[in-house]
C-alpha cells in the first residue's frame, strides 16, 4: 500500500483469520505492521489504522508487538499500544517490557507505562518502573515511581531516576539508595558512574561500608569492619 494522495479518500476494512502484512511509506520512512486483523482510514486529515490479534510493527528504528496497536494522526505519526507489549530499540538495542506504550515517530519519544521493564544488555543494566520516557535521540530513560535498578554489583532504588546511556551515568532523587555488595548508601540525591563505580551522595548523607581487617599476624582469616558514612559526598569502591 503507497503513500496517501490529499484527494481520495480510501477507507479499508480487513477481518482475515490470517495475518495481514502491509506497509505504507510514510515520507522517508517506511511503516511495517502485521495482525490477524485491522480497521481504519487513511486520507482524512486524521488517518487511523487499528491492528488487533498478535499485532506487530516495524519502522526504522523501532519494533512493537502488542495484543493492540494504533497508529494515528496525520501521517501516523504516533503509535499506541496496548495490552503485553515488547519494544525494541533498533538503533541502540535497548529492550523493554509493559502494557501500554505511546511513540511519537516525528520526535522519536517513547512513554512506556504500567509494569515497565528496562534491559540494556551491552551495559547490563536492568530496570524496572510504573513509567519510563525513553528518548531515542539522546539515549536517555527516566524512570518514574518504584524505580529499581541492577547493574554489576549495584542494587539501586528510588521514586525517581535518569539513566544516561551514552556516558553511562545515573541519577537517583526521591528517598535514593544504592547497595553495592555488603555497603548501603542514602541521601537526598545519589549519582553513579556505572563505569568506573564511584557514587556521588549529595543531602543527608548516610550509609555503612564494610572493611576487612586482619585480626592478628598469624590469622589469615579477615573479620568485616562495619564504618557508618554521616557526612560525606563521594565514595568509590575501588
Amino acid at each position: 500500500m503507497k503513500t496517501k494522495t490529499n484527494t481520495i479518500l480510501f477507507r479499508f476494512i480487513f477481518f482475515l483469520p490470517l495475518y495481514i502484512y502491509l506497509s505504507l511509506a510514510t515520507y522517508a520512512e517506511e511503516i511495517t505492521f502485521s495482525a490477524k486483523k485491522m480497521s481504519g482510514n487513511t486520507g482524512s486529515k486524521n488517518d487511523t489504522i487499528s491492528l488487533l490479534g498478535k499485532a506487530h510493527i516495524e519502522t526504522e528504528s523501532i519494533s512493537i508487538s502488542a495484543d493492540s496497536i494504533t497508529l494515528q494522526d496525520t501521517n501516523y505519526r504516533y503509535i499506541i499500544a496496548e495490552g503485553t507489549v515488547i519494544c525494541n530499540d533498533k538503533q541502540t538495542g535497548m529492550d523493554f517490557t509493559c502494557q501500554k506504550i505511546l511513540y511519537d515517530r516525528n520526535n522519536k519519544t517513547v512513554i512506556l507505562q504500567n509494569e515497565v521493564h528496562l534491559t540494556d544488555q551491552t551495559n547490563n543494566v536492568y530496570a524496572e518502573a510504573q513509567r519510563i520516557d525513553y528518548n531515542q535521540n539522546t539515549q536517555t530513560a527516566i524512570l518514574q515511581i518504584a524505580v529499581t535498578l541492577k547493574q554489576k554489583d549495584n542494587t539501586c532504588s528510588s521514586a525517581y531516576a535518569i539513566y544516561y546511556k551514552q556516558t553511562q551515568l545515573l541519577e537517583l532523587d526521591g528517598n535514593p539508595t544504592i547497595i553495592q555488595g555488603n555497603d548501603t548508601f542514602n541521601a537526598q540525591q545519589i549519582r553513579l558512574n556505572m563505569d568506573t563505580q564511584e557514587i556521588t551522595l549529595i543531602g543527608n548523607v548516610n550509609g555503612t561500608v564494610t572493611t576487612e581487617t586482619k585480626q592478628s599476624q598469624s590469622e589469615t582469616s579477615k573479620t568485616p569492619d562495619h564504618t557508618a558514612i554521616t557526612d560525606g559526598e563521594t565514595y568509590n569502591e575501588h
